[in-house]
């Protein structure tokens, strides 16, 4: 039986760790737009409005994909639908090399968003089946780690080609790295179905396979727990598209950075994001672990982490760019604290014949919080700069966290 056990955790370790380099990839292939974003305003005669529309058409198309995604990642599992998510995504990051002007910039940002979206409600469903509720944070913690491992990673890699080949050359390049995660993710299944006789399993003992499975969709969309979570994840995520979008620009426009110089230095707060991530989902982990309730050790870590996020609104306030930088690092470390336990929560509460698709639901919030803020972003910075843009995404944490003191216990909605 121990060594079923053993074999079982090495399979579900194994499946987060190709998830992980995964989602890495998929941050760094949306994360490229923004270090480029100078040059490619540039060349393509783009205004901050026009740019905004832009990120607005991949956010709108990845709110779509989340809410489709999910839905298909409950019905074709995990296995089908990381491996044709990959596939499609990295063919528009690609794609992104070719493109003339607005218009086609903005499809294939929409193309982009399609096909990343789908990704993370097949992934957030393998984590829920493999893994217990007290284990279950820390592989979510390490997937929304990698979100950061792939913004950290993009600047300086991102810099050193648009340098020395341009900016499309950098499409090129990170757009290819997606077709190389799915070899081993097909393998590892091959091996998973041997074992199991199935390719999809959820063995995790208070995992998937329980008796709540018949619990109905409608029933969950009337709640006011589940609707609260929503809002409290789609206030927060609509923050951190601000911060992937227009971070890089910031600080080339605004605090006068080179863009070499924001490769060298922008790693920092994508590094304490990935930090806080796994920290946050660790220490919840932990606090189960030794007793704590499930609703309990998640929201010890997730007020505490909103405001952390919220330190944020300080950053146009300060004389320096070392500062300012320092600043973002705190507000991301905190955001991404909460994001590995507001996503975790999120399966917790969910069905489990719905978690990839309820999971997809938060998901789009978030996405359509930062599409509608893009309409607003761009013109608010062309008239009076990024001051009222950062107050407003550090508000954005302290009401999440009042929406998640109004959604009451985190407990399995029955």
């Amino acid at each position: 039986m121990r060594t079923r056990l053993s074999q079982q955790e090495r399979f579900a370790w194994s499946i987060v760790a190709v998830l992980f380099a995964g989602s890495v990839i998929n941050y760094l292939d949306r994360a490229v737009l923004g270090v480029v974003m100078p040059q490619i305003r540039r060349d393509l005669g783009l205004s901050n409005q026009e740019y905004g529309w832009v990120v607005n058409a991949f956010l709108t198309a990845y709110a779509l994909s989340y809410i489709v995604g999910g839905r298909l990642a409950d019905r074709l599992g995990c296995r089908r639908m990381v491996a044709i998510t990959a596939a499609f995504w990295s063919l528009a990051g690609v794609a992104h090399a070719c493109v003339r002007g607005l218009g086609s910039l903005a499809l294939v940002r929409a193309l982009l968003g399609l096909g990343e979206a789908g990704f993370y409600p097949a992934a957030i469903r393998g984590a829920a089946g493999w893994f217990p509720s007290k284990d279950r944070a820390k592989a979510i913690g390490l997937l929304l780690s990698a979100l950061c491992v792939g913004t950290l990673l993009t600047p300086p890699l991102v810099a050193w080609v648009t340098v020395r080949y341009g900016w499309r050359a950098s499409f090129l390049v990170t757009g290819s790295f997606g077709f190389l995660m799915i070899p081993p993710w097909v393998w590892l299944h091959r091996r998973i179905r041997r074992v199991y006789g199935v390719p999809d399993p959820d063995p995790a003992k208070d995992g998937l396979q329980t008796n709540d499975a018949a619990t109905p969709l409608a029933r969950v969309l009337r709640t006011r727990k589940y609707w609260c979570l929503l809002a409290a994840r789609g206030c927060t995520d609509g923050a951190w598209y601000f911060y992937l979008f227009w971070m890089p620009g910031y600080f080339q426009e605004v605090r006068g950075l080179s863009l070499a110089t924001v490769g060298q230095l922008l790693w920092i707060p994508y590094f304490t994001a990935g930090l806080g991530a796994v920290v946050g989902a660790w220490v919840s982990s932990r606090l189960i672990h030794r007793g704590f309730s499930v609703d309990r050790g998640r929201k010890s870590v997730l007020v505490p982490a909103a405001l952390l996020g919220a330190t944020g609104a300080a950053t146009c306030f300060v004389p320096s760019h070392v500062a300012a930088l320092a600043i973002v690092a705190l507000a991301l470390f905190g955001h991404q604290s909460w994001s590995s336990n507001i996503h975790t929560a999120i399966s917790e509460v969910a069905p489990p014949a719905h978690v990839a698709v309820l999971y997809g639901l938060t998901g789009a919030a978030g996405t359509l919080m930062g599409a509608l803020a893009q309409l607003v972003i761009g013109p608010v910075v062309d008239a009076v700069g990024y001051q009222p843009v950062f107050v407003a995404a550090g508000a954005m944490y302290l009401a999440a966290a009042s929406f998640l003191l109004a959604a009451g216990k985190i407990e399995r909605i029955r």
